[in-house]
């Protein structure tokens, strides 16, 4: 392509609305530009790595023996509301009529679609295992879009899904995906970790979400680097840091302490001198329509997931005033365990052993010092809480790091979910009907473009990898009206396009300065610079991530470029 005749509309500026990295070179770079809030329309240079992307995606997918669709993103709400979703999803999904008055959606993923297919074609075992996948538009009502395309109401998805006979069925199909997104996004040189995580939802028993480091990111991972321990935040588990300072020691009776006007476990320590470590966060949810109450150290922050899963609830939601005043006979703040009945206790188990703590009073303005655990209430133990700086690996005490990062990839083993809510079942080997065990597996295409975007960028722009950069080499002749490097250039620029190399040639009648600046903004990997020197027969290859710049000889310089690329292209370790 010349560069004359492309569309690549950069910018010297920094749009004000634009806070992330990615967002922000995105912009400037010409690949995209906003059409409203979280919708965006993508340019010349996106689409080009976006089709890269959704390339290596394809290879991968096509190695294990993935079958590709492309399915409707208008979904009747029917199928929806048989898998219960409809309702689950609240405001997220899109909702809209037709002319006749039937509700309809548009598809912010495909279970119930691909549930819907399997149910009116699958009858035997015979026709399992199946993989499905599409890479599809897909829609979100994103409450707060931001960060570019990070958090959009559009975007662009891969979604897989995978049909088998029972849970080893399963587990290969897992797998398969596992190592395929791993090569995946090998091949698109992210820097990446797999987590375990919830799968929220989507349900199911097991899943793992692939996630970059950046500070661009909206979640948080746990990692361990000794032990290779990573799990998402809302998932991790760890033993917590000891205590800032030991309890008191003794059978002491709880005494009642006048505390006024202290609310926040902060403003009841600081008040009585004491560190946050001593004292009982009590925590007062509906949990499905009945109140549950959640105790942890006051230190420590609620897992919601975990919470969830302890309480076996569907939903959940913090009381209301005056269903905390009805409960407990005293306002926020001066909640605690003791002397509550009728009131399910999960008790966090960083608490236990603890000893002669303080908690609230169930009386406004007052807590209680010397409350023990199991002598002066009872509960159940769970592990309810986040994990928190100073906590260290479970098994081996080895210590632990909280990271911010971005998801670019989910797996999930649905189980029997949707098999059971939609009906989708076969007749197994003896002719009885069984139902069919699911999982679904999901790339976001436009966060791994973003995802190498935040990892590989500096002042002056992008340095995507070879893999999935727009272009892998830019020609920029240094002074375009100079009659033997504009030949020169031609002829190389020939030679690249019959080597299969993907070539921009800069053709603009514009100062080496600017040249040099757009291509280091818009992310190409490598650059030939067509200068003084060609008259020494040598040309100027620079690597835009390391700046490093090598001669090489005019004669030939396409078989020297093109091997520079695929010495830099990313490899797939697994």
């Amino acid at each position: 392509m010349l560069w004359s005749r492309a569309f690549i509309p950069t910018l010297r500026e920094t749009p004000a609305e634009a806070e992330v990295v990615s967002h922000q070179m995105l912009l400037r770079a010409g690949y995209i530009r906003q059409l409203g809030a979280g919708i965006y329309n993508y340019l010349y240079l996106a689409q080009r790595s976006m089709l890269k992307i959704q390339q290596i995606i394809r290879e991968e997918m096509d190695a294990i023996g993935a079958q590709e669709f492309h399915l409707a993103a208008l979904n009747p709400a029917e199928v929806w509301q048989e898998s219960g979703r409809y309702d689950v999803m609240g405001d997220n999904l899109f909702r809209l009529k037709d002319r006749y008055g039937r509700p309809l959606c548009l598809g912010m993923t495909h279970e119930e679609v691909m549930t819907f297919i399997a149910r009116g074609e699958l009858r035997s075992y015979k026709q399992l295992p199946q993989i499905w996948y599409q890479i599809q538009t897909k829609f979100r009502d994103e409450p707060r879009p931001k960060s570019g395309l990070l958090r959009v109401r559009q975007f662009l998805m891969k979604d897989s899904y995978s049909f088998d006979l029972g849970p080893e069925g399963l587990d290969d199909s897992y797998e398969k995906h596992r190592v395929a997104y791993c090569r995946i996004f090998d091949r698109c040189g992210l820097d990446y970790v797999a987590v375990e995580a919830h799968s929220g939802a989507m349900g199911g028993s097991q899943s793992q979400e692939f996630m970059v480091a950046t500070e661009a990111g909206e979640d948080y991972v746990v990692l361990c680097r000794q032990t290779g321990y990573a799990a998402n935040l809302e998932k991790a588990v760890s033993r917590p840091a000891p205590p800032a300072a030991p309890d008191p020691e003794g059978a002491l009776e709880p005494e009642p302490v006048h505390t006024p006007g202290r609310k926040t476990i902060e403003e009841v320590a600081g008040f009585l001198g004491i560190p946050q470590t001593s004292l009982i966060k009590t925590l007062c949810l509906i949990a499905d329509s009945r109140p549950a109450v959640a105790l942890l150290r006051g230190d420590h922050q609620l897992s919601e997931t975990k919470f969830q899963s302890a309480a076996g609830c569907q939903e959940f939601r913090p009381a209301h005033p005056e269903e905390i005043r009805e409960l407990f006979g005293a306002s926020a703040g001066s909640l605690g365990p003791v002397g509550l009945d009728n009131v399910r206790i999960l008790i966090d188990e960083a608490l236990r052993g603890r000893r002669n703590m303080v908690c609230g009073a169930n009386r406004d303005d007052y807590h209680l010092k010397n409350v023990t655990p199991e002598e002066d209430f009872q509960g159940e133990w769970h592990d309810l809480r986040q994990v928190a700086p100073g906590d260290t690996e479970l098994q081996t005490g080895a210590p632990l790091e909280i990271i911010k990062c971005v998801e670019i990839g989910h797996i999930f083993k649905l189980g029997y979910k949707y098999a059971h809510a939609m009906g989708l079942n076969v007749l197994d080997q003896n002719g009885v009907e069984i139902p069919v065990i699911m999982g679904s597996y999901g790339i976001g295409v436009e966060r791994v473009l973003c995802a190498a975007v935040e990892l590989y960028s500096d002042r002056d722009g992008m340095a995507l990898p070879v893999s999935i950069a727009p272009f892998e080499v830019v020609l920029t002749p240094v002074k375009i009206s100079d009659a033997s490097l504009r030949e020169a250039a031609g002829r190389l620029y020939s030679e690249l396009q019959k080597a299969g190399v993907d070539v921009l040639y800069d053709d603009r009648d514009l100062s080496p300065g600017v040249k040099f600046k757009d291509a280091d903004l818009i992310g190409i990997p490598f650059r030939v610079n067509i200068g003084r020197k060609l008259s020494e027969g040598k040309l100027e290859l620079v690597e835009r991530r390391t700046r490093a710049v090598a001669e090489i000889p005019a004669e030939g310089a396409a078989a020297a470029i093109r091997e520079a690329i695929e010495r830099a292209r990313p490899q797939a370790r697994h």
